[in-house]
């Protein structure tokens, strides 16, 4: 199965070359990336260009003007240009486990999108993780991550799960599978289908209304938080207002209520 990753970033070229890294030394090799930036400063650009150089897959670049909080937008065009069938989305704050687009590829399944978690870092290891560390895999260590900073308990079991234990937590696992753009995937033809995501909505929920829509069209989700993991990078959220909270919040209600599958601030307008 051919893969387009599709990583969101804005502004954050320390973070996301740890990504890259992440990406660059991957088990499963037939994928390409698509980074949708929105807005970043040029140094976010020349960070790219200088690893699209020379690294094992292919990397795409898509940028658009600041205007604000704008993810939604950038993502749908990013759909749009997916080279390939299958979608995996992520953010450029979160490092991928090496196994992590081959658990993707894996669990793919008609009819279904796939929701994974992410472990969430403080600062003080965020900061602490170098090249070296990702690409030897010990930055997923549980004994070497809690020798920099705290860890705490549902991140311990995530990132100490063997596959069959992972599979197990996964099903007993009280929470519903969402769609999480920090680490889920789907078919493209599903995607579209939906007309993509709901530009109306700022920080606050727009992936899981996306996910939302597509369970409403009959695509569910799968439960892989136990078995595909990204360590999430800190970082502060000054874009998070409660009016974005509570518009999103309504467009979700309706969504669920009026089992709403396509959006019309979405890819066509």
């Amino acid at each position: 199965m051919k893969i387009t990753v599709i990583i969101s970033t804005y502004n954050a070229e320390e973070w996301l070359e740890k990504v890259l890294i992440g990406y660059s030394v991957q088990t499963y090799k037939d994928f390409d990336i698509i980074i949708a930036d929105d807005g970043s400063r040029p140094s976010t650009k020349e960070l790219i260009d200088s690893y699209a150089k020379d690294y094992p897959v292919p990397i795409r670049h898509l940028w658009h003007e600041d205007l604000g909080y704008r993810r939604q937008e950038i993502l749908n065009v990013a759909i749009v240009e997916a080279n390939h069938d299958y979608i995996l989305m992520t953010d450029g704050d979160c490092i991928p486990r090496q196994d992590f687009v081959e658990v993707h590829a894996k669990l793919a399944e008609k009819g279904k999108f796939l929701s994974g978690g992410y472990c969430k870092l403080p600062m003080t290891t965020s900061k602490a993780i170098s090249k070296d560390d990702i690409v030897s895999g010990r930055c997923f260590n549980v004994s070497w991550l809690k020798s920099i900073d705290k860890l705490g308990f549902s991140n311990t079991l995530k990132l100490g799960a063997n596959s069959l234990i992972g599979k197990f937590l996964d099903i007993i696992s009280p929470t519903n599978p969402s769609f999480n753009n920090c680490n889920s995937s789907g078919f493209k033809a599903d995607m579209i289908a939906i007309n993509g995501y709901d530009e109306r909505m700022k920080y606050g929920g727009p992936d899981r209304e996306f996910g939302e829509r597509l369970e409403n069209y009959g695509v569910k989700g799968k439960q892989i938080r136990h078995k595909a993991i990204v360590l999430h990078l800190d970082h502060a959220r000054g874009y998070k207002t409660p009016e974005s909270l509570a518009a999103n919040l309504a467009i979700r209600k309706e969504v669920r209520d009026k089992k709403i599958v396509w959006t019309n601030f979405g890819i066509k307008k």
